[in-house]
């Protein structure tokens, strides 16, 4: 298949508004699980998930935490008395520093690239207001950089030293739920849209296949003898972008920074380099290794920076190896997975590094073959979607039969809806 040339329309499904859920259940592990196992199709409640799962399996979740990433100032008005225009900042990847843990930690200053709403109204003054954090007043202000793509370049400086960007945003910041959802983020969505297991900041949007998950059914994954691991993929905005293109090879996939330690590496080579997804940032983070592990193999030296996997790498685009000459995508991603990992492993060492911290742009679209994931866990998300294509390239086409059930089964779609377990 030329995975270049599928049309977004052939991946088109008719969903009605009232499918899509705007709020969760009040328990989270009461939602349906549709279960899609070898062509077949049946349904259950999603806490008796781990009955479908084999012992001794892996899971592999994103534990990934939703910043309080949209942040809203008011320009100051030429007339006394009157309100000037409102102008969102939403933050989407870190600029100074650059890492995720340390932007947080930040003291005084730090800058994000980030998205500006009504930008027409903010000329080149900065724009500032006072807070309260640990019930001390806070002015922080925000000046605006160079653009970066479709985003800005955005300097924030706050007048208490003794205050992190992590207090600021949370004293700050909203909540960015999606926005089909059509609605005002509300203070039970700081609570339901997290995971439980949420623990590394930086996303601005959740890994919402683990929505579902409670400390009973994890509780019961571990009866069951399955191995849990956690992994970090910074899930960005562009999640929610568009394939406007009529190919997706006109379609720019975003980049997401992804966080993977030692000890998960390990985990995936006693499992044999096999896993169960849950959600689609674990497929893709997952699936990244593989290529970076071959980048490995091909330069033993190759820098934490080069390790990025770029959006067609997997369908052909030519791989350096160590003396520089483009191969062929033949000859550069021949290793098994368990040779991809191992290198990884062996790389880490060599830079005494605890965790692998790099970047992927990855499209899975039909025409992909999995590395790693056997089995995964997702929910049911939009049309014309490049998550529906890789949802497609995992059950080998066979989507249809997925949605059309549950579009005839009463199932709620989207980030707070119903989840499914896909076994291709």
């Amino acid at each position: 298949m030329d995975t270049k040339h599928i049309r977004i329309s052939d991946y088109n499904y008719p969903l009605p508004d009232e499918r899509i859920a705007k709020f969760p259940l009040a328990q989270r592990d009461h939602s349906k699980l549709l279960i899609y196992k070898k062509g077949v199709v049946s349904e259950d409640t999603f806490c008796n998930l781990p009955g479908y799962l084999p012992k001794g399996a892996l899971m592999v979740f994103n534990n990934t935490k939703v910043i309080q990433a949209r942040m809203h100032f008011r320009k100051e008005s030429a007339k006394d008395g009157q309100l000037g225009a409102l102008i969102e900042i939403f933050l989407l990847e870190p600029a100074e520093p650059n890492d995720y843990e340390l932007m947080f930690q930040s003291y005084s200053h730090c800058a994000w690239y980030c998205l500006v709403g009504n930008l027409k109204k903010w000329k080149s003054e900065p724009l500032q207001r006072t807070i309260t954090v640990k019930d001390v007043p806070v002015t922080i202000k925000a000046s605006r950089g160079e653009v970066h793509g479709t985003s800005h370049r955005i300097d924030f400086d706050w007048d208490n030293e003794r205050v992190s960007f992590a207090e600021i945003i949370d004293a700050i910041g909203e909540l960015p739920i999606p926005p089909y959802l059509n609605r005002e983020t509300q203070e039970s969505d700081k609570t339901t849209y997290q995971t439980v297991y949420s623990k590394i900041k930086g996303s601005v949007a959740a890994p919402t296949a683990g929505l579902h998950f409670t400390p009973e059914v994890l509780a019961r994954l571990d009866e069951q003898g399955v191995d849990r691991e956690e992994l970090t993929l910074h899930v960005g905005a562009g999640t929610f972008k568009p394939v406007k293109s009529e190919e997706i090879e006109g379609h720019e996939m975003h980049t997401e920074y992804i966080a993977v330690r030692r000890q998960t590496l390990e985990k995936l080579l006693q499992h044999n380099c096999q896993a169960i997804a849950v959600g689609t940032t674990s497929v893709r983070t997952l699936e990244s290794l593989y290529y970076m592990g071959c980048k490995v193999l091909h330069n033993p030296d190759i820098k934490e920076d080069q390790l990025h996997v770029r959006q067609w790498e997997p369908y052909g685009e030519f791989q350096p190896n160590t003396s520089g000459v483009s191969l062929k995508h033949s000859e550069s991603f021949i290793a098994s997975p368990q040779e991809s990992i191992k290198a990884l492993l062996d790389w880490l060492d060599r830079n005494h590094l605890p965790t692998l911290h790099s970047s992927t742009q990855i499209i899975i679209a039909p025409g992909y073959d999995y590395k790693i994931v056997k089995m995964l866990v997702t929910n049911f998300h939009q049309p014309q979607s490049t998550l529906l294509l890789l949802v497609s390239a995992f059950v080998h086409g066979d989507w249809h039969k997925i949605y059309d059930y549950a579009l005839a089964h009463d199932f709620r779609f989207l980030s707070y809806g119903d989840s499914s377990l896909l076994i291709p």
